[in-house]
């Protein structure tokens, strides 16, 4: 088979994986008679597990020097645990198997980009037109998954992840390993990336845009189940948006240029602020799904920007690891105060009061962003 059309098989069926664990986790919890401050501490804590997994990994992946191997190894293990997540019941369990799949699916994340991206540049492809599928895998399984559930019951899940973890798994052992770096792994040069001023302004902007995007994620479910919506409809609306990704990400070959991913964070901030403040007023669950529209907007942009200026910045030989540090803030340590914060605020103050909250955190990340810009931004394109 094709190197890169296993890369793109494999992208497709990971993030379906992600389709069913991310916003489909906390329905499912729902579903069990969670209250929303037990999903946002199982979730949390799970970011918390996230914390610790993803480094890990991406650090032994360096060392090792490849990205297969350890992939295999996740993927065979994260079939097992999501397997008895999904059947399970009790709150013990529950909490119990989620940090095992948080610990061995999570870090599957930022290993995959990586290899997207080292494998694109190394073949002459553009990053976009193999993280794509990805996000068609995404949108197919954002929709199957809630008629899936709507139909069979909630525990049905358990063998729709594990199925297709090992069919993932399978695909993976034709995938091509990405590059091996001629610079040797460094502790200076990565004390050197991460004490750089550049990168910690950079970090900062991941975190504060991310924590809003990753409290729609985990509660945008919940919400639309609140205001009378199905499961099926939840499915409809992650389709909606993980479907207009699938544009966006095949495109970024045209829209993203060199030296002006600030620019384009900046802008996808704009949206996250319109998406979440509309969100806010909305109480038709059919039109909070319709407006995931938006998604075309807001976390293709700014999550591919971000990736490519990270790999401007980083040295060759810890992209893998700089790439764990960007998903570690965007779905670990932001993941964990938008699930406490997230779960706290909804059951207190209701969904109306979260999305406006989370408006005004994405408005400060954009402001956040413009004002990089004009410290970094100009200079490199001028430089460019």
């Amino acid at each position: 088979m094709n190197s890169s059309l296993t890369l793109r098989t494999f992208n497709f069926l990971y993030f379906c994986l992600i389709a069913i664990f991310i916003p489909f986790l906390p329905v499912y919890l729902n579903e069990q008679g969670l209250t929303p401050s037990q999903i946002g501490f199982i979730a949390g804590t799970g970011g918390i597990i996230t914390i610790i997994a993803q480094p890990l990994w991406g650090m032994i992946s360096d060392h090792r020097k490849t990205i297969r191997k350890v992939l295999l190894l996740l993927l065979v293990i994260s079939s097992a645990t999501g397997y008895f997540l999904f059947a399970s019941s009790t709150y013990g369990l529950l909490i119990m198997f989620a940090m095992f799949t948080y610990f061995f699916l999570m870090p599957i994340e930022p290993l995959t980009e990586s290899l997207n991206f080292r494998i694109s540049e190394a073949a002459g492809i553009s990053y976009g037109s193999i993280r794509t599928f990805g996000a068609l895998g995404y949108g197919v399984m954002s929709l199957f998954a809630g008629y899936f559930m709507t139909y069979f019951g909630s525990h049905s899940l358990m063998y729709l992840f594990a199925g297709i973890a090992l069919v993932g798994f399978a695909v993976s052992l034709a995938m091509p390993d990405a590059p091996v770096t001629a610079k040797p792994v460094s502790l200076k040069s990565l004390k050197k990336f991460l004490g750089n001023k550049e990168t910690l302004l950079f970090l900062v902007l991941v975190f504060i845009s991310s924590v809003p995007a990753r409290m729609n994620d985990t509660f945008l479910g919940v919400y639309i189940r609140e205001l009378g919506g199905s499961t099926d409809l939840v499915g409809q609306a992650l389709f909606l948006a993980a479907g207009t990704e699938i544009i966006v990400f095949a495109l970024s070959f045209w829209w993203l240029r060199p030296g002006r991913e600030l620019t384009m964070i900046a802008l996808a901030g704009a949206f996250y602020f319109i998406r979440f403040f509309i969100s806010a007023w909305v109480t038709d669950p059919h039109l909070l799904a319709y407006l995931q529209v938006l998604q075309l907007l807001t976390f293709p942009v700014f999550y591919s920007s971000a990736i490519q200026y990270l790999y401007r910045i980083v040295p060759e030989e810890w992209r893998a690891t700089g790439q764990t540090v960007l998903a570690l803030l965007f779905f670990g340590v932001s993941g964990i105060v938008a699930s406490y914060a997230g779960g706290a605020l909804y059951e207190a103050l209701g969904g109306q009061t979260l999305f406006l909250a989370i408006s005004a955190m994405s408005f400060a990340g954009m402001l956040f962003g413009l004002i990089l810009y004009r410290i970094y931004g100009t200079r490199k394109q001028a430089a460019d």
